[in-house]
């Protein structure tokens, strides 16, 4: 029984630390790697220059640097919410923010013009339940990092409570910050993005869903027009809501892909609490049958999860995927104009139901 005790006092620990904490290191460039990071935040500004939990009236546009350090080894993101050293730990060096969105797109032409872009690409990170705004610019800085990501990055910041008994209070702000995301990628195509790639975790991706049926009612075959392709990342959403919400889209952009793996106990717990007898969600269904209707790349990286930091995150935080990732040749091309096969990802199988594919990913060396 001394493990409830020590348990009790981890949760109280990690309930009191102050995530949102706003700490500024300039000198961090000269020590890391600057990675720009911009943000559209639906966040309030709290008077020290934070971005927290309480929701703003209005969308604000930023520029975030981030310092990546020169220890950084791909999967892991070391970070600190006291007094970051920037010699080990990701480090924000720089914060500016926008008067309203014009100066966004010049800002998108300077960043493409340093990356050397032949295209205006766009990567669009969507966080999950319980992130900072600050920790959500450190994780997209290291997944386009070790990934290779290429062209402009930026995150969609919804006002997450950060804390980990504030799951309630995640699901009213992701609908409340549905209107924001349509909005943050309308913005986009208006300052000159051609193509968008919309990156979605967790509650992420069911508020871009959200986002996204509630567009085409509106408009049908906005999806298809303004993104150029769909990831989600261990998506926190019921099977059937999903299979509404693709319905409703009629034309779905391509690629569409669907990260899950079969032990992701977050996944567990999220589907326990809304009284799922199979625990399953999206993010951790063990057939492709139920979605065989959609055309959708389902991508399975159970085999991952052993050395992953997160196994709610085995895409970002497992060391051996990520390698396997960055190292594919066809990854930087994975989200190109033409029509998109990821068999390249294959060591384990692949299996096909109806318009969906399943490719079950398997350590190299290693059979399925």
């Amino acid at each position: 029984m001394r493990f409830l005790p020590v348990l009790v006092a981890v949760v109280w620990l990690a309930a009191c630390t102050d995530r949102s904490s706003f700490v500024l290191v300039p000198d961090a460039v000269d020590v890391g790697t600057p990675r720009t990071v911009f943000a559209a935040s639906a966040r309030a500004r709290e008077a020290d220059g934070s971005y927290g939990y309480r929701r703003a009236d209005r969308l604000q546009f930023l520029e975030l640097t981030v310092s990546i350090p020169p220890t950084h080894t791909p999967g892991s993101l070391n970070l600190s919410y006291g007094r970051p050293d920037p010699e080990t730990q990701f480090v924000l060096a720089g914060q500016e923010v926008f008067a309203s969105p014009e100066p966004l797109r010049q800002r998108l032409l300077n960043d493409q013009r340093e990356h050397g872009s032949a295209l205006r690409e766009v990567t669009l990170f969507v966080h999950g339940y319980n992130a900072t705004q600050n920790e959500t610019a450190f994780r997209a800085a290291q997944l386009a990092n070790d990934i290779e990501i290429p062209g402009s990055l930026m995150i969609y910041s919804w006002p997450s409570r950060a804390r980990a008994f504030g799951y309630a209070y995640d699901l009213d702000s992701m609908l409340f910050a549905r209107d924001g995301l349509e909005q943050t990628i309308r913005q986009l195509k208006a300052s000159g993005a051609e193509r968008i790639v919309l990156v979605a975790h967790s509650m992420g991706a069911a508020l871009s869903m959200e986002m996204m049926r509630q567009a085409e009612i509106r408009e049908p075959g906005w999806s298809d027009r303004m993104l150029e392709g769909v990831v989600l990342i261990s998506p926190d959403l019921d099977v059937d809501v999903f299979r509404t919400q693709m319905d409703r889209i009629g034309t779905v952009p391509q690629p569409f892909v669907v990260m899950v793996s079969r032990k992701d106990p977050a996944l567990n717990i999220s589907a326990r609490l809304r009284g799922t007898a199979e625990s399953r969600r999206l993010g951790n269904i063990d057939s492709i049958d139920r979605i065989a209707d959609y055309p959708v790349d389902v991508i399975d990286t159970t085999a991952f999860s052993g050395d992953a930091a997160s196994r709610h995150f085995v895409a970002a935080t497992s060391p051996a995927l990520v390698t396997l990732l960055s190292s594919a040749p066809a990854m930087g091309e994975a989200f190109g104009p033409e029509e998109t096969s990821f068999d390249f990802l294959i060591p384990g199988g692949v299996e096909v139901s109806g318009r969906a594919k399943e490719i079950i990913l398997a350590r190299p060396g290693e059979n399925r």
